[in-house]
């Protein structure tokens, strides 16, 4: 497998076309080739889709004045309540507001702050997550198709920090052209056990190793040739956020406040 970063792509904007753009520089993104990822990171998904905003677009509810509040008293961090309303808007479920935001965004991705950034954003002062990340990979595969690339799997990625580690890892939040994971379910090991849970998330493990190459910050380039990567002869699935009712982590998290 080889991962190859797509330089020279400009600041992006509202309506841009990230295929064409792509497209015209990814030298790697061969015609005809099996085995071809496209990631790309959100933040220029979102700049693309428009997915800007700044403070005073959100209203500040008695809610959000609660959670700053609470965020400024457990932490000593002062917390905006114009963003934490924004926060809110962009979630479905606040896991945990104290000492930080843990949301459910309304994608079923969980994540600090609904994943909104405040950096790299020219002009606004927040940037949101994409609203529908898988639909924005397979509108980026039709565009590759429609240049000729007709059979190169898409993730939209994004980069979070993960419970009981340090740092921040890559992540898929939307995919096209591909499963989500792969079931080794039923598959035997070295000693001929039967595998009876292994589910591989290979759209997370594929995001992940194209964090390595996309770098971070200013030097940061948002998308990544993957190529000669093989899926298997394994059933596929698109199940990537667990479900509520299985999710006992979450279940623990409705009955925990932090204290001090």
């Amino acid at each position: 497998m080889e991962l190859t970063p797509v330089t020279d792509l400009p600041e992006i904007r509202p309506g841009d076309d990230l295929a064409a753009l792509i497209a015209d520089r990814a030298d790697d993104l061969e015609r005809e080739r099996e085995g071809t990822v496209l990631t790309v990171a959100s933040t220029v998904v979102s700049k693309a889709e428009g997915r800007t905003a700044d403070l005073e677009d959100y209203p500040v509810s008695g809610r959000a004045e609660e959670i700053a509040a609470r965020i400024e008293e457990v932490a000593g961090e002062e917390k905006d309540p114009r963003f934490a309303q924004a926060v809110l808007e962009e979630s479905t479920e606040l896991l945990i507001e104290a000492p930080f935001l843990l949301t459910e965004t309304r994608f079923g991705h969980i994540t600090v702050n609904a994943g909104i950034d405040r950096s790299n954003v020219p002009d606004h002062d927040l940037l949101l997550l994409p609203k529908r990340p898988t639909e924005s990979a397979e509108r980026i595969r039709r565009g590759l198709a429609d240049h000729g690339y007709d059979d190169v799997a898409v993730i939209v990625t994004d980069t979070s920090g993960r419970p009981f580690r340090h740092g921040q890892r890559g992540v898929a939040l939307g995919w096209a052209g591909m499963p989500a994971s792969r079931d080794w379910r039923g598959e035997r090991d070295r000693d001929g056990r039967e595998l009876g849970v292994t589910v591989q998330s290979v759209v997370d493990e594929l995001a992940g190793a194209a964090n390595l190459v996309t770098g971070e910050g200013a030097g940061g380039t948002p998308a990544v040739v993957v190529r000669d990567w093989e899926f298997g002869d394994l059933e596929g699935s698109d199940e990537l956020f667990r479900s509520v009712e299985d999710d006992l982590i979450r279940r623990a998290l409705r009955e925990w406040r932090f204290e001090p």
